[in-house]
């Protein structure tokens, strides 16, 4: 072999395994929000989440609370298994075998109600929540800590709170990093996260991603993507404002009719509506092809997979998860491995 025709095969070499290697990942935060079930596994279900090719999930142990009560309870002995501490640490145990990253992400669960709409009229009640928020929420730090989980969510869906009460939440950021190493975030609402002013304190912008881009019953993937352009626009100033990425902290459809049109309604419906899983497929694809192309997107966690199909509702085949139905299909073909736009 000639000097010069052995140069060009090494560097024909050279940008095959560059191009292998850029195919070989997928750098976004492919993400399942794993429900937390009601005893200890019987059979690991982590092989099967596995097939779907994410690459982070996405724990969610609850708080109970009322929203003109300070109270908050967690860790109690009635809740499920999978949202105690023993839960939780099996999890994330069974997880790491598989190399599965985490996001840590207490809620509060407001009965007949949101966390949103927690608000009270004097100094008093407030600082007594919000010393029981930070009991709660440094509970699951500590675990988080210790258990060396990559991402940590400080709060979720306070709508009044956070701008009522911004220093609370910049004070409880500070003083999380001091016993914590990991990134942290926060989950804002989708029709509020522009009014948040403690962005720069946290690593992602976090936004609970429920969007309502389109009234129709079945449309068609284009026809998502359209919707969806002012929103994708709009985000990336947003992103570049704060100099952060926007993480989809929660994002899902059900598979219903009109599922990309205000999901928290058709919740009320959902025994009334028929299944429909090619608009819950379409739905995804058309944000997935909407946003991973934009490099201030850093990915997200999809709400929601039920481990060994456990802990849900009973309505499992029109719920959010995309297990066993068309888009499961379409997770696989997202998640798996292609060139990165980072």
């Amino acid at each position: 072999m000639s000097q010069l025709k052995a140069v060009i095969f090494i560097l024909n070499l050279f940008f095959i395994s560059s191009n292998l290697e850029g195919q070989a990942q997928n750098t976004r935060i492919n993400g399942l929000t794993v429900v937390g079930v009601p005893a200890p596994y019987k059979t690991n279900p982590i092989p099967r989440l596995n097939e779907t090719l994410a690459n982070w999930i996405c724990l969610v142990p609850y708080g109970f609370g009322h929203k003109e009560q300070t109270n908050i309870r967690f860790n109690v002995s009635r809740q499920w298994w999978g949202e105690k501490e023993e839960g939780i640490v099996e999890t994330v145990k069974l997880a790491r075998e598989k190399n599965l990253k985490i996001l840590l992400k207490p809620q509060i669960y407001i009965h007949g109600s949101w966390p949103g709409d927690i608000d009270f009229d004097n100094e008093k009640d407030w600082l007594e929540w919000e010393k029981n928020y930070k009991e709660f929420i440094f509970f699951y730090l500590r675990i988080a800590a210790r258990e060396e989980i990559e991402m940590f969510c400080i709060g979720t869906e306070f709508k009044k709170s956070v701008l009522k009460r911004k220093s609370f939440w910049v004070d409880l950021i500070s003083e999380a990093r001091t016993i914590y190493c990991g990134e942290i975030t926060y989950s804002s609402n989708w029709d509020n996260y522009q009014s948040i002013g403690f962005w720069k304190e946290l690593d992602y912008i976090g936004i609970s991603a429920y969007f309502p881009i389109l009234n129709k019953d079945n449309p068609s993937v284009e026809q998502i993507k359209k919707a969806w352009m002012p929103k994708v626009k709009s985000l990336k100033t947003f992103s570049r404002k704060w100099d952060r990425k926007i993480l989809f902290t929660e994002y899902g459809y059900l598979a219903v009719d009109r599922t990309t049109y205000n999901n928290w309604e058709l919740e009320k419906q959902i025994k009334q509506l028929k299944v429909n899983e090619q608009a819950q497929a379409n739905a995804l694809q058309a944000l997935y092809e909407s946003f991973y192309p934009q490099k201030y997107w850093a990915g997200g966690f999809l709400w929601k997979w039920f481990p060994n199909n456990h802990g849900h509702e009973g309505y499992i085949e029109k719920d959010y998860t995309p297990q066993d139905k068309l888009g499961e299909a379409v997770l696989k073909k997202f998640f798996g491995p292609q060139t990165s736009n980072d």
